[in-house]
């Protein structure tokens, strides 16, 4: 079991309920969709995996850890071995395609033979060979998400978290980045992707947890399942 959810409920200061008493066990290597409507507590549930966000009652376990009593001296420990894709790729762009990547290694003090080492890997492993030394205004949004996926692996997590990174792409794009987010996931890596595409999760035949005003609503095997209206 890589990472588990206990009656986890978070209230904002303003009263909002993001998460309503959610449990919640994802297993070592598995790839799972998180789906639910805009304010369904997606993006809460997601920043609580790498604790930017803390719950207000409840556990998280990752890894057999409790990233809830975990020490704040601990958490960057905890971050290394969690990836994160963006929708909207933040990458840096004054740095070139191998200086975005190589950048998640230093700041965790990686030392620069194995940086140069993982950065070779990770840019074959995302298919951007070529364009090392290109910026990323000169890439079109698919090659963007591919260095973004490449700097999420380049500290080797366990986890990897991708949320909405089809959103700003066409569709041809997104099948493209779903066939590496599935490589990367039987490579071992565990997945979870939070998306709005119902068209792309359709087609993936992986397991689906759907969110609702805070709840779980539903959690699926290898099938999406329309919700009525």
């Amino acid at each position: 079991m890589l990472v588990q959810f206990y009656n986890v409920s978070k209230i904002y200061p303003n009263g909002v309920k993001a998460l309503d008493d959610v449990s919640l066990k994802i297993d070592r290597g598995e790839f799972l969709f998180l789906m639910g409507p805009s304010g369904a507590g997606k993006s809460s549930f997601v920043k609580m995996l790498f604790r930017e966000e803390m719950p207000t009652r409840g556990q998280i376990f990752i890894a057999s850890r409790s990233i809830v009593r975990m020490k704040r001296s601990e958490v960057p420990k905890l971050r290394r071995n969690i990836g994160i894709v963006f929708q909207d790729f933040k990458l840096l762009e004054n740095k070139t395609v191998a200086e975005n990547i190589a950048f998640a290694m230093e700041v965790v003090g990686s030392p620069h033979r194995q940086i140069k080492k993982r950065v070779t890997q990770v840019i074959k492993q995302v298919g951007l060979e070529g364009c090392e030394n290109t910026f990323p205004g000169q890439l079109s949004g698919g090659e963007q998400q591919r260095v973004g996926i490449a700097r999420a692996l380049a500290n080797e997590p366990l986890l990897l978290i991708a949320d909405e990174p089809t959103g700003n792409l066409d569709i041809d794009t997104s099948l493209e980045i779903m066939d590496l987010l599935y490589d990367i996931n039987r490579k071992g890596t565990t997945v979870i992707m939070a998306t709005h595409a119902r068209e792309l999760v359709k087609a993936a035949h992986k397991r689906v947890v759907m969110l609702e005003k805070g709840q779980i609503i539903s959690d699926t095997q290898n099938r999406y399942e329309e919700q009525p209206i």
